[in-house]
């Protein structure tokens, strides 16, 4: 069912299937045990109308409307509204309390919204934004959960042209002054056709009709929004929500829902298989059964093959099955899906040479970096391309992953200058069965090897210390098998050169003082032997912090940046203050 929006799949979906349950939301935030409120297929396209017709009151086609709202099903129906009454949503996490919100101030001044959608629990935080307003706009603030959205009938909408784009996806901002990324209908009924052929080929493309989506992603977060809304709609599917502070709470409730349903198919970032698999004791899992877990989709950071293992054997014996775990790429320049391994095996781990991957050559070994294939990519298309000459690797060879297909935005809302340079990558001499033109350069490093494609890291992150490239996620990921937690690995300017600093995230151990600076002086011993060993460079400093020490995007990766300015300052609080690598 593929109509030519979204909300008009939302209102093919009320008619078809009217009393059947659309989106439940979990409310653990107030009662520990959490509270249901389910809306069906009818009652949400209700709410969303009704919604669609009062913003048209107060703004026009094209207009943007600003969602700063908690986890919720009001959030859902502010983003079905704003986009049922043509204007273009622009969903954001709400702000950050008791402190100003930058990142906010940066979105409202770039998308310049007439309407800002929010909740009553946090609308005093909303108001001085909306109050500062934007290019000369005071937007009208909205309370969703005030109005009556479940009356029969609140008006007549009138029909009009939809804007080309349907929401603006804004980038986390790690690096940079957030972009809002222009997603039309087209790109995301294009990825969602591609992300079924990536996932369910062994269903003809389409999942079971009792399959139920299970997410505490942010809906703020591509990944979020296109698991927990978009994709749903699209595949009929019935939908579980709980919030992301729910999960980090008690992750083990991520797991008890997936064990729950039917054929449920989830995904999250590879941080969360950590938690889950440390954080969920037996007792927790009691009567659930993983047997038809349709797949679990790990994307959003890079995933590291230790985290997918133990996460495999640490419920093996409640029946998950291996081959459900889905390493995935994707990025929001490309509405979120771009390649995923064919179905129906265990992730596939292979180990390169370090040296020769340090020199821009991937070559396989018996033992070395072990790296995760994300597939054989088919739609999009992905080409591994040397960024300076634009011209296609050959496979082996380490470049940046450009994709081409329908699923890519048209670009950065308002930065034609951004836009050309990341959506108008041209291949130079690209055979006749390749498009020249119209690439995405995705900013990340990888290579094919025996058809597959690898992933190595971010351009931006790349780390040069002594004339060498080091690639900051496989050192981190050495190292998180030590400490298991949040891992940094930095470049720190060091007189004439660049020098190597740990940053890890990590729990104190030890039953007296003399115990845990034992204990601390063998971890930043065993990381700094573990690095040089496995990479063949030296460690300048480890320095050990405690658990959520580590900047990181709304999205949940590792602001490394950030990370040198504060180990630079000296801002971060060590737990290692006076224990010395490796002594």
């Amino acid at each position: 069912m593929i109509a030519s929006s979204l909300t008009a799949v939302l209102r093919e979906r009320a008619s078809v299937q009217p009393n059947e349950p659309a989106f439940t939301y979990i409310d653990y935030d107030h009662n520990w045990d959490g509270v249901e409120e389910t809306l069906s297929w009818s009652q949400m396209y209700r709410r969303v109308k009704n919604l669609a017709v009062a913003l048209r009151e107060v703004a026009a086609v094209g207009d943007r409307a600003l969602i700063l709202a908690p986890q919720s099903l009001e959030y859902i129906v502010s983003f079905l509204g704003a986009m049922e009454a043509g204007l273009i949503a622009v969903p954001m996490s709400t702000p950050m309390a008791g402190a100003h919100d930058e990142r906010v101030n940066a979105v409202m001044n770039d998308a310049a919204p007439t309407v800002i959608l929010t909740t009553s629990a946090v609308a005093a935080e909303v108001a001085p934004y909306a109050q500062a307003g934007a290019a000369g706009v005071v937007p009208t603030v909205i309370e969703v959960d005030r109005l009556d959205l479940d009356a029969r009938s609140s008006g007549r909408l009138k029909r009009e042209t939809l804007p080309e784009t349907a929401y603006l996806q804004y980038t986390s901002g790690s690096t940079r002054t957030p972009a809002g990324v222009m997603v039309s209908n087209r790109n995301l009924t294009a990825n969602f056709e591609q992300m079924m052929g990536g996932f369910y080929s062994d269903y003809d493309r389409v999942p079971p009709a009792d399959s139920t989506v299970v997410s505490w992603l942010p809906f703020y977060h591509d990944m979020g929004l296109l698991l927990g809304v978009c994709a749903p709609i699209l595949g009929g599917w019935r939908t579980i929500v709980i919030s992301p502070l729910s999960f980090l709470a008690r992750p083990a409730r991520w797991m008890q829902l997936l064990g729950s349903y039917p054929h449920a198919l989830t995904a999250a970032p590879n941080f969360a298989f950590d938690l889950a698999a440390t954080r969920t004791s037996d007792d927790d899992l009691a009567g659930c059964d993983f047997g038809n877990v349709l797949s679990i989709m790990s994307g959003a950071e890079r995933v590291h093959d230790v985290t997918v293992r133990r996460f495999a054997e640490r419920f093996a014996r409640f029946n998950l099955r291996a081959q459900v775990i889905r390493p995935s790429y994707g990025l929001a320049e490309a509405t979120l899906y771009v390649a995923t391994r064919t179905p129906g095996q265990p992730p596939l781990v292979a180990n390169f040479e370090p040296e020769k991957l340090s020199a821009g050559h991937a070559e396989r070994c018996g033992s070395g970096t072990p790296l995760i294939s994300y597939g054989t990519p088919d739609s999009p298309l992905v080409r591994i391309v040397d960024p300076e000459q634009c011209t296609e690797c050959p496979a082996g060879m380490i470049g940046e992953i450009w994709v081409h297909g329908e699923n890519v935005s048209a670009g950065y809302w308002n930065k034609p200058e951004e836009t050309e340079q990341t959506f108008g990558g041209r291949i130079v001499d690209a055979p006749a069965e390749v498009p020249a033109q119209q690439w995405l350069r995705t900013g990340d490093l990888g290579f094919i090897s025996e058809g597959e494609l690898f992933i190595i890291g971010r351009m931006k992150d790349l780390l040069i210390i002594r004339g060498r490239n080091h690639y900051p996620d496989d050192i981190e990921a050495t190292v998180q098998v030590i400490t298991r937690g949040r891992v940094a690995a930095v470049a720190v300017p060091d007189d004439a050169t660049e020098a190597l600093v740990v940053i890890a995230e990590i729990k104190k151990k030890g039953e007296d003082a003399d115990a845990v600076a034992e204990y601390l002086r063998n971890v930043k011993g065993e990381v700094a032997s573990a690095v040089s060993t496995a990479h063949g460079v030296s460690v300048a400093d480890v320095v050990l912090v405690s658990a959520g020490s580590i900047p990181i995007t709304t999205s949940g990766k590792t602001r490394r940046s950030a990370c040198v300015v504060k180990y630079r300052d000296g801002s971060f609080t060590r737990v290692d203050a006076k224990v010395p690598v490796g002594q």
